[in-house]
Parts: C-alpha cells; sequence; structure tokens
C-alpha cells in the first residue's frame, strides 16, 4: 500500500511538472480591444526580442489605448498604433533594431512593425497584413532589401481584420487618402498572459 500512494504521488507531481512546463512556454499574447470587437495576437519573442519587448513596453505603458486604425488598404494590410481619435501623432521612444532577418514572413495574418524608408526606424506603429505580402520580407540588409519586421499573428479576430481592411477609405486628418471614414479605434490593449515572456513555438 505504501509504495502504491509513493508510486500515485511521483506520478501527479509529474504531472503537475509537465502542465508547468507547458504553460510556461505559452507565447505572450496581448488583445486589441477596438470597436470592430477583440483582436488577439500571439507574440514571437525567441524570433524578435526587441521589437517584441519593444511592444509589449508600449501596451504595458497605456500607448496604444485610443489609438486607431488610420490607414486601410483592402487586400494588403491595416495600420495603427501611432495616431489618437484626432489624428494627433503620438510621441513614441527611440527606434529600434530592424529584426526582419528572422526568418518570419509577411503572411497573411501576421503583425509586422511599421518604419519609415529607414530600415531601423521602427517604433510603435504596426500593420497586420491581409494578405501575402512576400515582397515585405527581408532580402538583404541594404536599404531597399531589410524588409518589415514580423513579430507576431493574429490568432483569433481575423474576420475582424478581413472587415477593417473592406472599410470605405479616403481622406482624414494629415491623409490624403487610405484613411477609414469612420474611426476604428484601439480602445485599449490587453497584456493577457504577463508571466509568460518565453516562446518554443515557431510560424510555419
Amino acid at each position: 500500500m505504501y509504495f502504491r500512494r509513493r508510486l500515485l504521488l511521483l506520478l501527479l507531481i509529474g504531472i503537475n511538472g509537465l502542465s508547468s512546463a507547458v504553460f510556461a512556454s505559452e507565447p505572450p499574447r496581448v488583445q486589441l480591444q477596438t470597436n470592430y470587437g477583440d483582436i488577439t495576437l500571439e507574440l514571437y519573442p525567441d524570433r524578435a526580442p526587441q521589437t517584441v519587448a519593444n511592444f509589449l513596453q508600449y501596451v504595458n505603458d497605456g500607448f496604444y489605448d485610443g489609438t486607431i486604425f488610420h490607414r486601410v488598404i483592402k487586400d494588403f494590410m491595416i495600420q495603427g498604433g501611432g495616431f489618437d481619435t484626432n489624428y494627433r501623432r503620438k510621441p513614441t521612444g527611440k527606434p529600434i533594431q530592424n529584426e526582419a532577418e528572422n526568418g518570419l514572413l509577411n503572411k497573411r495574418g501576421t503583425v509586422a512593425m511599421a518604419r519609415m524608408s529607414a530600415p531601423h526606424s521602427a517604433t510603435a506603429q504596426f500593420f497586420i497584413n491581409v494578405v501575402d505580402n512576400d515582397y515585405l520580407d527581408f532580402k538583404s540588409k541594404t536599404n531597399s532589401g531589410w524588409g518589415y519586421c514580423v513579430f507576431a499573428r493574429v490568432v483569433e479576430g481575423m474576420e475582424l481584420v478581413d472587415e477593417i481592411s473592406t472599410s470605405p477609405t479616403g481622406p482624414a486628418g494629415p491623409f490624403a487618402q487610405n484613411a477609414p471614414q469612420g474611426l476604428i479605434t484601439i480602445n485599449t490593449v490587453i497584456h493577457l498572459n504577463p508571466n509568460n515572456t518565453n516562446n518554443e513555438e515557431q510560424l510555419p
């Protein structure tokens, strides 16, 4: 009887330990709560550590709360995270290193950092690919070849991304075109599992 109880105890410890290990390896996730609904992103700090750390810092600081998707192009992408509902550009931190050579590709549903023409100029703005945009991928360490760093993907709410991508667009605020004619707001962004910062899974 003693040995049977001992064996059962060891099995329970092993199962609990395995469950903890699996939970700890889950990728960090954030939820964009928009006026269209909730969009959940899974982040990849093992492939884009600086980019994910930068993005999560903005999330934890509440930077994205009350921002908008200011640039929407059907069959391409939706871009946000830089302007408030009055089309005022929000002040950001310093630009980060472009990690686009991480092997992650700009496929449908992936999330990448927006930037200026300079390769290492990304700060807070991001975009969600609505289709495969292979020409945005890393090609070489040149101004024209760096591409755009993928650091996450949509795991819930892609139908909302598709809906947003077909919104009527035109001029608004400082933009001459491609701005939604009705505000598409990011009310808040929530870090769903803040204790998980590592990821052993990879995009296919």
